[in-house]
């Protein structure tokens, strides 16, 4: 039963986490004004924090999480349509190049904001029955390719750090 009071705390404390970074960037002026949709993708910062200390489940659960929150909160059901469709696609990205071993953390996270544009993206090429979004597609790689550098530096230096041990975050 500890064991279970331990993961429940645990999950807890890294949803609140992320609930948090992601009511920040609301407060944050739009990065872009004229260009939508850009946004810096802080409560990734938990989620490569948890894929390379505790789990992909943990960041799973945590990202699902984090979502129907932040919906219930800030967004309404197109926005959980998007959040979800770019959520998703960007964490089976990152799950399985930090499976793969083969990108450095930065590199998982770029990935991940890349592919979370793209589900976004293809998310709303289906709800609005246009292709011509896809080339909105090029200004969303770029602000993801940034945005990924900066969540993977920040989960990157979480990572060095927080000790395995701090927190119960030995599996």
């Amino acid at each position: 039963m500890r064991n279970k009071s331990k993961t429940t705390a645990f999950m807890g404390l890294f949803t609140a986490l992320a609930l948090i970074l992601a009511y920040v960037e609301v407060l944050l002026p739009p990065l872009f004004a004229s260009l939508p949709g850009i946004k810096m993708g802080l409560p990734n910062i938990i989620l490569v924090f948890l894929l390379y200390r505790r789990s992909a489940c943990s960041a799973i659960v945590v990202s699902l999480l984090r979502i129907a929150l932040v919906t219930m909160l800030f967004g309404n059901v197109m926005a959980l349509l998007y959040s979800l469709a770019g959520g998703i696609l960007s964490l089976v990205v990152m799950i399985l190049l930090r499976r793969w071993n083969v990108l450095s953390t930065v590199g998982v996270s770029v990935a991940g904001g890349v592919a979370h544009n793209v589900g976004q993206i293809l998310m709303a090429m289906l709800l609005l029955e246009t292709a011509e979004l896809g080339f909105y597609l090029v200004v969303l790689t770029v602000a993801g390719t940034l945005a990924g550098v900066f969540v993977g530096l920040c989960g990157s230096a979480l990572i060095r750090k927080i000790p395995a041990n701090f927190l119960f975050l030995d599996k």
